[in-house]
């Protein structure tokens, strides 16, 4: 049987991803799961805190994918399966990227944690693209730091691109992940050798 704490999390998720962050209060939570204010307040004194335990799932969940790249062999399957995973995480928790720059500016703990974050899995992707040139699946670097402005616009199509299917899209769907999976992964191609290149037909153009 859930606990109350984690039932009012799966509402609160729910009326976040539908309605958006600025139109949920903890009454609207309360009157969803039709209990009063105050017992909604027992368990979580502030909405902030409801959105701070959201985010931590959402890393959790995160982490978990990124423990998983090590079972594949093949760096492809790894980058293919990471990035596929973090965007279905992304779209579960969806309100997070509609509502990025309010929750950045509102919420200083996850701003802070979240730059650490960033930190951390630009040095997991690093590790990644290194044992990419070790196959000689990508290039070597020609540029200073192309890698890692690599990872950079990685990152910032990974954060926003929920954005941009809410704006350009008439309705943000599960469908949309695949469209935006193809523009992700094809951000990679121009660095990939001849071998890459038949690696990413074989592997990525087949999963996508």
């Amino acid at each position: 049987m859930k606990k109350t704490k984690e039932i009012i999390l799966e509402n609160s998720l729910e009326l976040f991803n539908s309605l958006g962050l600025s139109n949920v209060t903890l009454r609207t939570i309360a009157n969803k799961m039709e209990i009063s204010q105050g017992n909604l307040n027992y368990h979580f004194k502030k909405r902030e805190d409801i959105i701070e335990a959201l985010y931590f799932k959402l890393v959790k969940s995160i982490d978990n994918s990124m423990s998983s790249m090590q079972e594949f062999k093949n760096p492809f399957k790894s980058l293919v399966s990471i990035s596929q995973t973090m965007m279905n995480n992304f779209y579960e928790y969806r309100f997070f990227l509609l509502d990025f720059v309010q929750i950045m500016r509102e919420n200083k703990k996850i701003k802070i944690h979240y730059s650490k974050l960033i930190t951390e899995r630009e040095q997991q992707f690093s590790m990644l693209f290194n044992l990419l040139i070790e196959n000689d699946l990508i290039r070597e670097e020609i540029l200073p730091n192309e890698y890692k402005n690599l990872y950079k616009r990685l990152q910032l199509l990974s954060d926003f691109w929920i954005a941009d299917a809410e704006i350009f899209h008439s309705k943000l769907t599960k469908k949309s992940i695949s469209t935006y999976s193809v523009v992700l992964m094809q951000s990679i191609f121009p660095y990939l050798t001849l071998k890459g290149q038949n690696e990413y037909k074989l592997i990525v153009s087949d999963e996508l």
